[in-house]
């Protein structure tokens, strides 16, 4: 009985860890920032990415936030070794900087970005 009631409360735990997180209709961009960056210090990245993709959603033109956002996503997946799809952001973050406005926006993405860009070997997949 006690394994069954363990297991109950393990396949619950897990179910809760990978589902949808709640996102507060009114949070702001900086809050939901912060509950992506304390979700991703846990490991528990699919709920910080939730996070992260709210902000893109709800703030399309808090261009900071955006692009932290971006960044923030795309890091994630450097430390989940997800190296094709890190090019693809990286890149997609990076090319924001050679538009009209970039002077807009903010230089550390683009530093950081860079930085993540030269650790990912070329034989990473």
């Amino acid at each position: 009985m006690r394994k069954i009631i363990s297991f109950f409360f393990i396949c619950q735990f897990i179910s809760c860890a990978s589902g949808p997180v709640d996102t507060p209709e009114g949070a702001t961009a900086d809050k939901l920032i912060q509950l992506g960056q304390e979700a991703s210090d846990k490991n528990k990245y699919d709920q910080a990415l939730q996070y992260y993709q709210a902000v893109i959603d709800r703030f399309p033109t808090q261009i900071d936030s955006v692009c932290g956002a971006e960044y923030e996503i795309a890091f994630i997946h450097y430390k989940q070794k997800k190296y094709s799809l890190v090019r693809q952001e990286l890149n997609a973050l990076l090319a924001r900087y050679d538009e009209p406005d970039a002077e807009l926006l903010p230089g550390e993405y683009k530093t950081l970005a860079t930085i993540v860009l030269d650790k990912i070997r070329p034989d990473k997949g």
